[in-house]
């Protein structure tokens, strides 16, 4: 990413939500979903948003099994747009492979593929692959290390103790970008931190709890790390992922929001065993400093220039949808998040950096 320090971008992540809808329980297919995914990076991408992300999940409610393959098919249909995971769950994969997908993305989209690479909050890949969760660190910190010397050579010699050894081999096609972009995706632990500040590797904060600023002693921790590696922290790029919503008024997109995000929220909450998600919760944190982006185009685009000022971030993920909303209401929140709310946090940047 050029100009790190007065650049910000702003994009969409996503699961590719196949929930039960919360009104009707009807539940959309898979290979629906899909297909809508695709048409919402071509808006995206239409509307002058800058990425979209879509992150690995191997369960019945997602059907982002394989996040390559879903972007690669929106990659020839689009023509700015950078196209990343969000996140690759390296710990249960192999970096060869990955390292391969996102590099065939990279050339089908002519240099715009990231990965994003994360251990995975959710672990159902784990016991799918045959990895054990004894080995969750250990695993992550060895697959990244083999990842990052594939995306620097052409041939690798590497051992570790979850994959057989590669004695000198070639892994092809090689990236259109030298190196492909590897961002470290974290929920908040300061080992995240300290590891993509060592290494000089972005990194991106999932905040969807809490306020925002809160994360602020762990950007000033990635940022010592990097400083003590000898990278220079005004060049690594840092970002944020929430959910949130954009609507014609705040009111219409809180209402539009909540059953979708209360209903998969406390899915998970079950699972997680977290208090039930309620609308008095729902709407304390789509306040100014909470860690929902739901409003209309101002107030989100608000929030994000807060997030700007605390965290000093330079790419924003906007999570649409947590659970499944209706097509017609996402596109017109991707629609509203290019032409109304991103225009207004690039002026408002670009007017704060003329007063330097």
């Amino acid at each position: 990413m050029s100009d790190q320090n007065s650049r910000m971008e702003i994009g969409i992540s996503t699961f590719l939500e196949a929930t039960p809808d919360p009104v009707t329980g009807e539940v959309i297919s898979h290979a629906e979903r899909l297909r809508d995914a695709v048409e919402e990076i071509v808006l995206a991408d239409q509307v002058g948003l800058d990425v979209y992300g879509i992150g690995e999940h191997h369960r019945s409610d997602y059907a982002g099994t394989a996040p390559a393959v879903v972007l690669a098919a929106a990659a020839a249909m689009t023509k700015r747009i950078r196209l990343t995971s969000a996140v690759t769950v390296l710990s249960s994969d192999d970096p060869v492979r990955v390292y391969q997908q996102f590099s065939t993305l990279d050339g089908i989209s002519n240099g715009r593929a990231e990965i994003m690479a994360g251990r995975g909050s959710f672990i159902e890949s784990f016991p799918l692959f045959g990895y054990s969760l004894d080995d969750y660190d250990e695993l992550f910190e060895e697959k990244l290390e083999l990842l990052l010397a594939i995306r620097a050579s052409e041939k690798v010699t590497w051992r570790g103790g979850h994959r057989p050894v590669i004695r000198n081999l070639g892994v092809y096609p090689r990236s259109v970008q030298n190196p492909l972009p590897v961002w470290i995706a974290s929920g908040g632990n300061p080992e995240s931190a300290i590891r993509a500040g060592t290494l000089g590797l972005p990194i991106a904060f999932a905040i969807i709890g809490g306020m925002p600023e809160s994360f602020r002693p762990l950007v000033a921790l990635y940022k010592e790390a990097a400083a003590k590696a000898g990278h220079d922290p005004d060049k690594l790029s840092i970002a944020t992922h929430s959910h949130g919503f954009v609507g014609e008024t705040t009111e219409q997109a809180a209402d539009l929001f909540f059953p979708s995000t209360q209903a998969q929220m406390n899915v998970i909450g079950r699972e997680r065993g977290w208090g039930s998600y309620s609308r008095a919760t729902f709407d304390a944190a789509r306040s100014p400093r909470g860690a929902l982006y739901v409003g209309d185009p101002e107030y989100v685009a608000e929030k994000i220039i807060l997030l700007r000022k605390n965290l000093g971030v330079n790419r924003f993920f906007l999570h649409i949808n947590v659970g499944t909303m209706p097509h017609r209401d996402v596109m017109r929140a991707i629609e509203l998040l290019g032409t109304r709310v991103a225009p207004i946090v690039r002026k408002e940047l670009a007017r704060n950096e003329s007063k330097q």
